[in-house]
């Protein structure tokens, strides 16, 4: 793999690289990228997988290859400390709590001994904290170089950095937020490297057509009228209304978040909900918005030079009006629209299907070697899963087995007796039976589930099972603690079990015995009446393919190797898979499904995987 990967960045060339689990993928583009001297920019799909590769392979590498390379890290502006917006909240800010204001309290503290300004070294500080929003900016209200702390700009500090570094890593997000925003210097960055790699590039489309769109967001629109009415009684008290112009801002904002949610009144996650289904509903309370916001604007306009943030303010809102006056009108043909509702706002969003056309346009714009690469990218040699959603079509591809032993280590097993996943005893039965694994095991397991809906089932189920065995299991939830709080509470896994969804699928490496039992509720088939997917599927019968073949299958052959990725991290771990779906067995698409994961050994009937859990659990 890291010759191929060598070999295209000697030639500029395109490569698509799948690498199973244990390959090594990280190094194999990294020491190419080191030892060939060529400036390169490498995405990857989260920020602490940035951290990683910045605080932890990179230097590692660096120091091993003896390369002077001069590394940088660039995150999105809502990572970094905004030194003037940290005074601005300490000396009027709006602080919900005691709570925020110890939280603010200790970002002041931190703020005078930090270099990068990164919030994430302020150990502890929840990432949810509403402290955060109050010390960071946005594209919106950065005040640029008018801004009196420009110079000691930790934003811009990272940008100068990043333009003189020899390898720059950024993330999936920050990178298409930049090329349709042009707000956060990768913009500026990419034509002036000689290589871009993408790490975990199967989550590319997602973030792709997640910030390739339009977006109106009601926290957005809430926040223009907090800092309206702060900065108004700050500057310009008695010049103009900002009471009244905020209360009508977060008026319409509140009405135009009710109409999103219709007769919903209780959202847990995010809720992708059709836009047909609530666009009558949303016309007057877009149009309040846009009246609003120009009254808002308007007002900013006549104190423009009270201080350099009303010009600014102006701006956002006058923004604001022309968003809200576009989803008024009907969406473009080639383009789908869909509302994220989450239990704190609303999202409008109006986006491209795929980033075929927005990758071809940068490959074309200027000739560099382009890496691809990740453990899941098809299920099928051509990696069309991938190239076909990409428009990688004429990539060069390459696809490497994992050098673990799963014949001898790993086993599969279908229980066929199940009920059908859409019976409503499925969720009790799949949490029945992790109890019996998990209790031949002695915890050390993960119920992964396709939907939220079913967790508490799931949990319910388990812990009934568990008490009727008299085995004492911790049954770990999501959403009852943040994600790295259960992950630390799982931590060898004895006696635990960890039943969670989406997040938990993957990202989460516990090698050795601590994960020995994976089960998967269900076939994870993208969810029919999703937005996105409804107009996936009409594209396809467009194009005369059948889409049940062309996408359902395809995904969900994506996603349950990433399931089943969480099982087997090094050479010596050994474990079980159960796919509590027994349409596996039982319809043509399942010998596909189990093609596409790794080879491990087959399991019949329940007896034998507790006597193969068993077997682990004495540490054979």
């Amino acid at each position: 793999m890291a010759e191929r990967i060598a070999q295209a960045l000697r030639t500029r060339g395109t490569l698509v690289a799948e690498a199973g689990t244990g390959v090594g993928k990280t190094f194999a583009y990294l020491v190419p990228l080191l030892l060939s001297g060529q400036r390169a920019l490498v995405s990857t799909a989260t920020k602490s997988l940035q951290d990683q590769l910045f605080l932890r392979d990179l230097p590692r590498l660096a120091d091993a290859l003896r390369v002077p390379a001069r590394l940088a890290l660039l995150k999105g502006r809502a990572s970094y400390l905004c030194r003037w917006r940290l005074q601005q909240a300490q000396t009027g800010g709006q602080l919900p709590d005691r709570f925020a204001l110890r939280a603010l309290n200790r970002v002041a503290l931190w703020a005078q001994g930090t270099h990068s300004g990164d919030i994430a070294e302020i150990e502890g500080l929840d990432e949810r904290s509403p402290v955060i929003p109050l010390v960071t900016s946005t594209r919106e209200n950065c005040l640029g170089a008018e801004c009196p702390e420009f110079r000691n700009c930790h934003v811009m500090q990272a940008r100068r950095e990043a333009m003189a570094a020899d390898l720059v890593v950024v993330n999936h997000h920050l990178f298409f937020a930049d090329m349709a925003l042009r707000d956060s210097g990768v913009a500026e960055l990419l034509p002036t490297v000689d290589a871009a790699v993408f790490d975990e590039a199967h989550q590319l489309v997602e973030a792709g057509v997640q910030f390739l769109g339009t977006t109106l967001a009601t926290g957005v629109a809430l926040e223009l009228g907090r800092d309206l009415l702060a900065l108004g009684l700050q500057h310009a008290r008695g010049l103009e209304p900002w009471s009244d112009l905020q209360a009508a801002l977060e008026r319409a904002t509140r009405e135009l978040r009710l109409s999103a949610a219709g007769p919903l009144r209780e959202v847990r996650g995010t809720l992708k909900l059709r836009w047909e289904e609530r666009s009558q509903e949303l016309a007057a309370p877009l149009q309040v918005l846009a009246e609003a916001a120009r009254a808002a604007a308007d007002a900013a306009a006549r104190v423009a030079e009270a201080a350099p943030d009303f010009p600014r303010l102006e701006q956002r809102a006058r923004s604001l009006a022309l968003l809200a006056g576009r989803f008024v009108r009907d969406a473009p043909t080639d383009q789908v629209r869909w509302i994220d509702l989450t239990p704190q706002q609303a999202r409008l969003v109006e986006s491209p299907l795929d980033i075929r056309e927005m990758l071809t346009q940068q490959r074309e714009a200027s000739p560099k070697a382009w890496i691809f690469t990740s453990a899941t990218l098809g299920d099928d040699d051509a990696l069309s899963w991938f190239t076909a959603s990409t428009g990688l079509e004429d990539a060069e591809r390459l696809r490497v087995g994992s050098p673990f032993d799963y014949p001898s280590h790993a086993r599969v097993w279908v229980p066929t007796e199940l009920p059908l996943p859409n019976a409503v005893g499925h969720p009790a039965a799949v949490g029945a039976l992790a109890a019996r694994c998990a209790a031949a095991l002695g915890g050390r397991t993960f119920v992964l589930t396709t939907t939220l809906r079913v967790l508490p089932l799931v949990a319910e189920a388990l812990q009934a099972q568990a008490a009727a065995l008299g085995r004492e299991l911790t049954v770990l939830v999501q959403g009852s603690e943040p994600r790295r709080a259960l992950l630390q509470r799982y931590g060898d896994g004895r006696g635990c079990v960890l039943v969670g969804s989406a997040s938990f699928w993957e990202g989460i490496d516990m090698p050795g015995d601590a994960l020995q039992c994976v089960l998967i509720d269900k076939l994870p088939f993208p969810p029919p009446n999703d937005p996105l997917v409804e107009a996936r599927v009409r594209q396809l019968r467009a194009q005369g393919r059948n889409p049940f073949d062309a996408y359902f299958v395809a995904e969900a052959a994506i996603s349950l190797q990433q399931g089943a990725g969480r099982l087997i991290r090094t050479e010596t771990d050994r474990g079980l898979l159960v796919i509590c779906d027994p349409r596996v067995q039982k319809m043509g698409y399942g010998k596909r499904l189990l093609a596409a994961l790794p080879p491990m050994g087959s399991i019949a009937d329940e007896p034998a995987a507790v006597d193969w859990l068993a077997m682990l659990a004495k540490g054979h």
